[in-house]
């Protein structure tokens, strides 16, 4: 079994094998764009890296939360929720988290054939706003399908299975506005109550990682805080950040069913990092601790 790394509470991460990587490098399908290393980091706080001696690999890094900053030659970049960037190979680099507001990233190292096309003109931090049209959850879905299908293991059908859904992965990233229109359609008649509500749910959905406010959520929706979370709660019938938490822990709940990541991985995947409330939380609304219902549902 592949072994999940647990540095920073709640991350995980995975570091492929040069013997694995020696076989990405000569096959057909994968040595084009392949993963040398990848993980998730939550309030990744003291994280720091600085590479005076430059890697082989490109490296990018996906701000879901919080906020840090890098550097690359003479300049110094800030880099905050919803924004990525990657940093070239073979050049000296330093980056890390703000201390007053961690961020939580998704990063990879990555190679091969096309990695400096995959890579062009990302060295700058690149933005990627939650609207109505975004599909963030979609795309962490793909980083986690990734992840997760490398670490079920290394053969030949699981790398190149991995490898075909890394492209899909950063295509998302390079032409973001032909991704989000590709499973979207465009609306002309005005929106409806209930149309306001899916769009709120939409939003918690597209930050799943991270925390909002009931001001982000009004803004979003272009109304006042009090007019929406009232319009929310009697159209939904939770308050709206009484909702967040329930979707977060309906997510919760999916990946104890079907991930091998520990209780304080989930929590810290999901936004929380207090690890003793999110299981008082997952108890008060499911009816058990995420323990108990890990073990029922398996049982």
């Amino acid at each position: 079994m592949v072994k999940i790394k647990d540095g920073f509470k709640g991350e995980w991460s995975l570091v492929i094998p040069r013997m694995i990587i020696d076989f990405l490098r000569k096959d057909f399908l994968c040595q084009s764009l392949y993963v040398t290393d990848i993980g998730f980091y939550p309030h990744a706080l003291n994280h720091h890296r600085t590479r005076q001696e430059p890697i082989e690999e490109y490296v990018l890094i996906y701000c879901v939360d919080g906020s840090g900053w890098y550097t690359l030659g003479k300049n110094r970049y800030q880099v905050g929720k919803n924004q990525l960037f990657v940093l070239p190979a073979s050049q000296p680099h330093s980056y890390g988290a703000n201390d007053d507001d961690p961020w939580s990233i998704y990063w990879m190292h990555f190679s091969g054939d096309k990695a400096a096309a995959i890579a062009e003109g990302l060295d700058a931090p690149k933005n990627i706003p939650a609207t109505t049209d975004s599909r963030i959850s979609d795309r962490i879905a793909l980083f986690e399908e990734i992840f997760f299908t490398l670490k079920a293991g290394y053969n030949k059908e699981n790398l190149q299975y991995a490898h075909s859904i890394l492209y899909h992965f950063f295509g998302s990233l390079r032409y973001v506005s032909v991704y989000r229109q590709a499973a979207t359609y465009r609306r002309e008649e005005p929106l409806s109550q209930n149309d306001v509500c899916q769009m709120a749910i939409h939003y918690m959905k597209e930050h799943m990682e991270g925390h909002i406010t009931l001001g982000e959520l009004a803004d979003y929706t272009g109304y006042t805080p009090n007019h929406f979370s009232s319009m929310f709660s009697k159209a939904i019938g939770h308050p709206p950040l009484s909702y967040f938490n329930l979707l977060k822990i309906q997510q919760a709940a999916q990946m104890l069913d079907t991930t091998p990541l520990k209780v304080n991985q989930i929590a810290a995947r999901l936004g929380y990092d207090d690890t003793g409330y999110f299981t008082r939380l997952f108890t008060k609304i499911m009816g058990m601790s995420p323990t108990e219902y890990r073990n029922a549902s398996r049982g």
